[in-house]
């Protein structure tokens, strides 16, 4: 794991919002912020590589500068690279890079926290014993999701402010190559940014 960015001290309850950040909008702030409530910091994690989509449109040093300035706004938040994508081999290499006692709580929304459950790891028990490694924080999106009874002790909701379930990088790519109204849903740091590397007229 290599950092951009690092939060001073080390926490006893860490949480981590790993994604594609193609763009990051407003919703990943309001989930680090959310999740402040619970843990003494956030780390942003962008993989090198991704479980279950290609590495397509910006590359991975633009996607960490638009981090750099999104969090400028944002304090207790950290940001660093990962060489897995898996949950569990972020787990890990965040168990190199903080203390050993450090609690680990993966923030996520009810789309993405459903996928981690439900993927096919090989094994059936093989989540139940990832999250003896980390536990999940889980927001609602589009409607609270309700995690498997033998899970629950692991995953828990996290109270979100309202108005982003609307908010996604897909969206903010789908109303930029359409020429609607997308400013908005990024922070203001990067709209400049954004525009620029999504809003090139294509060849």
């Amino acid at each position: 794991m290599i950092f951009f960015r690092r939060a001073p001290g080390e926490p006893a309850a860490l949480g981590v919002l790993a994604g594609t950040f193609n763009p990051p909008t407003r919703a990943h702030l309001a989930l680090a912020r959310a999740a402040l409530g619970r843990v003494e910091e956030v780390l942003f994690v962008l993989p090198r590589r991704f479980p279950h989509k290609p590495y397509e449109g910006p590359s991975f040093e633009d996607r960490v500068r638009m981090l750099e300035l999104a969090l400028q706004e944002l304090p207790r938040t950290s940001l660093a690279a990962s060489e897995g994508g898996l949950f569990i081999e972020i787990a890990r290499e965040c168990r190199a890079a903080y203390p050993p006692a450090t609690e680990l709580f993966f923030v996520c929304g009810r789309d993405a926290a459903e996928r981690i459950v439900h993927w096919d790891y090989g094994r059936p028990d093989a989540i139940r014993e990832q999250l003896r490694e980390y536990q999940l924080l889980v927001a609602p999106r589009r409607g609270v999701w309700r995690p498997p009874d033998e899970l629950a002790d692991r995953i828990h909701p996290l109270a979100m402010e309202e108005g982003y379930d609307e908010v996604s990088a897909t969206e903010v790519r789908e109303r930029i190559r359409s020429g609607r109204p997308w400013r908005h849903l990024v922070p203001e740091s990067i709209a400049e940014m954004v525009e620029g590397l999504y809003g090139r007229p294509r060849p």
